[in-house]
């Protein structure tokens, strides 16, 4: 069974349709990348699977275990984001509000939960350290540890190595990898086509039909099968 299943999705913005009769699967541990140009409608596939906005038509739904409040999701940040005045560890502490319902405070569950996210990510020796004062990488670093404190079984990211320098974007997938290693299902948002081929799983290509078209192309399947795509289309 799926943890994730979209059949039949009609997805845009009041009257306007930006993707069209969209179907896939997620299992657990794919590596799911999402590529294609700006505009086609990737992040408002990522934000209606997190229920940020509703499908103009069709449905999602979840299974094997997965539950709608158990995805977590690193969005790109804003140039406001980058300067918060706030430690990593507050930081990647706030992660775990939603488990505390009306609790106005955390456990020892949920500290417990940070410290392991940080040291997972490898970022305990940052944890006093105000987030503004970090690097790109770092700060990355931070929030996939908060995301992590949020939800641990599937992980949506939406371009996640934008604005790094190359060190920091290789360690960054090298990350991201590794937490699929471990057993999170990744669904990534990335206009970086080598970086789908090297380390997805499954590829969901979303782009126009032809020049001035308003249809959505879509292709989906595994990272060979995209390979081959690629070699026939070019």
């Amino acid at each position: 069974m799926s943890q994730l299943e979209c059949k039949n999705l009609t997805l845009g913005y009041g009257t306007k349709t930006v993707i069209e009769n969209l179907s896939f699967s997620v299992n657990k541990g794919d590596y799911l990348c999402i590529v294609g140009e700006n505009g086609s409608g990737k992040t408002t596939l990522m934000k209606t699977i997190l229920r940020l906005l509703k499908p103009l038509a069709g449905t999602i739904t979840t299974g094997d275990g997965l539950l709608p409040d158990e995805i977590s999701y690193l969005p790109q940040q804003t140039d406001v984001q980058r300067d918060f005045p706030a430690s990593v560890q507050e930081i990647v502490l706030s992660g775990c509000q939603s488990r505390c319902g009306k609790r106005p405070f955390y456990n020892r569950e949920e500290k417990q939960l940070a410290v392991a996210a940080m040291e997972k990510l490898g970022i305990t020796h940052l944890a006093k350290k105000c987030y503004r004062e970090l690097s790109g990488g770092q700060q990355q670093r931070t929030l996939l540890a908060r995301a992590l404190c949020a939800a641990q079984k599937m992980l949506l990211l939406d371009e996640p190595v934008t604005g790094l320098d190359p060190s920091a974007t290789q360690e960054m997938y090298d990350l991201i990898e590794q937490l699929n290693k471990d057993g999170i299902t990744i669904i990534m948002i990335s206009h970086d086509i080598d970086a789908a081929l090297k380390y997805a799983s499954h590829v969901l290509h979303i782009g126009k039909s032809g020049a001035g078209s308003e249809a959505s192309e879509i292709f989906f399947g595994d990272v060979k099968e995209y390979d081959r795509h690629l070699n026939n289309i070019l």
